[in-house]
């Protein structure tokens, strides 16, 4: 999947593609409590962010707000296998912007992005199944619960478990 390049404005936020001046914040982001508890990244998370912004298949942009500092990454991939075509996203946000609608600003204008601009028609996200605030976020831009994937993802602490499996379909998307 080539990467985008395209920087996208959202009501709040403006998304732009990650370049590697934005490790630093990023890992900062990252390096949180609240983040690290959802985003594995191992002891060396300088690496790991290096690592999701060189993904061939992966479009990892920073959120941007008013003033010009990072609030997060937001990332999507896609399955372009015709009989499967779908995109998916995933975001973190620095949680000292947690509450404010910078993510449901962000989710929307990705997936406004995706729909209209990439045709697809059908996105999905797969948040923690506990993360309240994240389903909450999902759902204010479209998203609906389609299912539990039980033991699905290993936490920090080495143990598993749930996340929900979020759709969206392009008519849907708010």
């Amino acid at each position: 999947m080539p990467h985008m390049g395209t920087i996208l404005h959202g009501a709040r936020v403006t998304l732009r593609p990650a370049t590697e001046d934005d490790i630093p914040s990023l890992v900062a982001i990252r390096s949180t409590p609240e983040v690290y508890a959802r985003w594995r990244g191992g002891d060396d998370l300088a690496d790991a962010v290096a690592t999701d912004l060189k993904e061939p298949d992966t479009e990892t942009l920073v959120i941007v707000v008013a003033g010009g500092g990072i609030a997060g990454a937001i990332q999507w991939y896609a399955n372009n296998d015709d009989e499967y075509r779908h995109a998916g996203i995933d975001i973190y946000l620095d949680p000292a912007h947690h509450g404010q609608g910078l993510g449901t600003d962000a989710v929307r204008t990705l997936a406004r992005h995706l729909v209209a601009d990439h045709h697809y028609h059908r996105l999905i996200i797969d948040p923690a199944a506990d993360n309240a605030a994240a389903i909450r976020c999902y759902e204010k831009v479209g998203f609906r619960p389609v299912g539990t994937m039980r033991q699905y993802e290993r936490g920090p602490d080495g143990t598993w478990h749930d996340n929900l499996l979020m759709d969206l379909l392009a008519d849907e998307l708010r």
